[in-house]
């Protein structure tokens, strides 16, 4: 008896998991956009104590091969030597623009004060958004995000982490790999709910027919999901996931820091819509439920031969759909153990969770 309704739980769980992956097959058939786009673009970044990434990573955001461009970095108060490495670059580039914030001014905090200072300052119709920790991968990263713009008003690119062989590092890019998958096959279903501020893009005029930031300034994160869930529609969305369209920012390598950052995130994701908080919870349940009922059919049952076949059709789906897109997503070299850590990550979400019962992130953290 206790075997027949696990087996049951199995299948409706797998059944709800295969749904899923046939969705997040949509990225696989997706093609990137190469439409020459000639509007002029505008790069924003918000920097708040950031001096060495700028000194090593602004003189690639500058030399991006676009005819007419500008890049406008907000020095959201810092306390290094920021102003003297954006004076460096302000007598060497004419197309960089630095808006500096004072000390004496007060904000929230988060980036949303600094990056709606950027957007203002902007004076192209169509912004490019990343972070002064963030590497573009190609000279084309601009050129490639922005050829979306010939189709739609919201570019969404991939942010992804540099290569290390730690443990943490892996888990990591798999989680960064397993968002990224995430948001985009659902912005090409028409049910767009998030981008990355690492790597996106969209019209000046979209965010001020918005407000801006007015819905949810006083939360500190919201400005790469919960505005895109305002401002997106079915029709407006278009993403980029090229090689040479993606950012690669340094990983952390501190368990404690990435945990408290997870944290902080997952703060975000109880103020979605009512729809997307639906769907984004039914997939990470339905697995959680499938690896549990599935491991007590081993236990619990007379014979193997039918958990076997279900882990076999659970496998065989997930390395057939993460096959392409891992490619593309630059991942590949955790393709083989993708499932281990797609398990291991599933009790760390839940754990991410349990302790915001307990007590929430206060401190803002990226």
């Amino acid at each position: 008896m206790i075997s027949n309704i696990l087996l049951i739980i199995s299948l409706i769980s797998l059944f709800v998991v295969l749904l899923y992956s046939f969705l997040f097959y949509k990225f696989n058939s997706y093609k990137p956009a190469e439409n020459n786009f000639q509007e002029p673009i505008s790069i924003i970044i918000c920097a708040r104590d950031e001096a060495e990434n700028l000194r090593n990573n602004l003189p690639l955001i500058l030399s991006q091969s676009l005819p007419v461009f500008e890049v406008v970095v907000v020095n959201d108060q810092s306390q290094d030597e920021t102003k003297n490495v954006l004076k460096k670059f302000e007598e060497k580039y004419h197309n960089l623009v630095v808006v500096t914030i004072d000390h004496l001014i007060k904000h929230r905090p988060g980036k949303k004060f600094a990056l709606t200072l950027g957007i203002k300052t902007a004076k192209y119709e169509y912004v490019l958004l990343t972070d002064a920790d963030c590497i573009p991968n190609s000279s084309d990263w601009a050129k490639r995000m922005s050829a979306n713009f010939c189709s739609s008003d919201i570019v969404l690119g991939f942010g992804a982490y540099e290569k290390s062989r730690s443990f943490l590092n892996k888990i990591i890019r798999f989680d960064t790999f397993n968002i990224a998958q995430q948001y985009f096959s659902y912005a090409l279903s028409g049910m767009t709910y998030m981008g990355v501020g690492r790597n996106m893009g969209y019209k000046k005029s979209l965010f001020f027919e918005n407000k801006g930031f007015a819905k949810h300034i006083h939360i500190a994160s919201g400005d790469d999901d919960l505005f895109i869930q305002e401002v997106s529609t079915k029709d407006n969305v278009s993403i980029q996931s090229s090689i040479d369209s993606h950012t690669v920012s340094e990983v952390m390598n501190s368990w404690k820091d990435w945990v408290y950052q997870k944290r902080r995130h997952t703060t975000t994701a109880s103020l979605y819509k009512t729809k997307f908080k639906i769907l984004l919870g039914v997939y990470p349940y339905a697995q959680f439920i499938f690896w549990i009922s599935l491991a007590l059919l081993f236990l619990l049952s007379s014979g193997f031969i039918i958990p076997i076949v279900l882990l076999i059709i659970k496998l065989f789906v997930s390395y057939i759909i993460n096959y392409q897109s891992m490619k593309r997503m630059d991942v590949f070299d955790l393709y083989w153990a993708h499932p281990f850590y797609e398990f291991l990550y599933l009790f760390l979400q839940g754990f991410f969770v349990l302790l915001n019962f307990v007590s929430k992130p206060k401190e803002w953290s990226k």
